[in-house]
């Protein structure tokens, strides 16, 4: 696979048991070492192209992951990374969880596991990869632009209905 540029990577731990962000952590050790695809890890949501979210998502959380979303500049890609990120996981029917980083913003590629493996991990960022290249060839194209947080919001609200 051809890479155009280093993605940079934005991490974030929603409401998880840490079990998958110790798993992320792991894919930047020599043994899986995911910065050999020019993957940078970042703290700045400006600088990133690729949002990995962990954990499910909360009341206490959903403004932030929304806010993050937004922060970042077009082209984007989202990586629900670990069951609880993809669906709420073993969490999904607690009082607290409302469900998967799909139910605040636009999810591109899911990774399943508890804890996810950094195989899979890396597997998904690939495939993010992939996703980001076609996405700013489209903008470049057609003008594309990634949903922002509330129009996504608005979005489900009227499929739900």
């Amino acid at each position: 696979m051809k890479i155009s540029r280093s993605p940079w990577l934005l991490h974030y731990d929603g409401s998880s048991c840490n079990g998958c962000d110790i798993e992320v952590l792991a894919a930047t050790t020599p043994r899986f070492d995911v910065e050999r695809f020019g993957i940078i890890n970042t703290g700045n949501p400006k600088h990133a192209d690729i949002f990995l979210c962990t954990g499910g998502i909360n009341a206490q959380n959903q403004d932030v992951v929304r806010q993050i979303y937004d922060q970042m500049p077009d082209p984007k890609v989202v990586l629900a990374c670990g069951i609880c990120a993809c669906d709420g996981g073993i969490f999904k029917d607690c009082y607290n969880i409302l469900g998967g980083t799909d139910t605040v913003i636009p999810v591109d590629v899911y990774v399943p596991g508890c804890a996810v493996r950094p195989e899979a991990l890396i597997d998904g960022v690939i495939k993010a990869l992939a996703i980001l290249d076609d996405k700013k060839a489209r903008m470049k194209k057609e003008g594309y632009r990634s949903l922002t947080s509330e129009e996504y919001r608005k979005k489900r609200e009227t499929a739900d209905a």
